[in-house]
């Protein structure tokens, strides 16, 4: 499985009708929790809900955006790319491939930061 959740986990979670919203519109850019709870219409508190949770399991980014006025908003983006479901004798085991989110200068700091 992956670190960030087990198997059980992800797959409650992705048979979960919002989360599987918020993760297909969020595939190919990221989108606020507002954007979210208007195209999915899903109440804004399940909106967060389910953002902390799928960000909880790794499926899910979550970039803050400072505004002028000193305040914050978050972006979400779907990192799940792939999920491998596979029968072995100790039970289910999950492989997520995971795709990179936010922009090329985004990117760029995490790696050289990770060095």
């Amino acid at each position: 499985m992956t670190d960030d959740a087990d198997a059980a986990e992800v797959l409650a979670l992705l048979d979960d009708t919002y989360a599987q919203s918020i993760l297909r519109e969020t595939r190919n850019e990221a989108m606020s929790a507002k954007e979210l709870s208007e195209t999915c219409d899903i109440s804004i508190s399940t909106v967060y809900r389910r953002a902390e949770r799928l960000v909880d399991c790794g499926l899910l980014a979550e970039r803050r955006i400072a505004q002028p006025d000193g305040n914050h908003h978050s972006m979400y983006e779907a990192r799940l790319d792939e999920l491998t479901v596979r029968l072995t004798d100790s039970g289910l085991d999950v492989t997520i491939s995971k795709k990179p989110t936010g922009d090329l200068a985004d990117r760029f700091t995490d790696m050289w930061e990770g060095l």
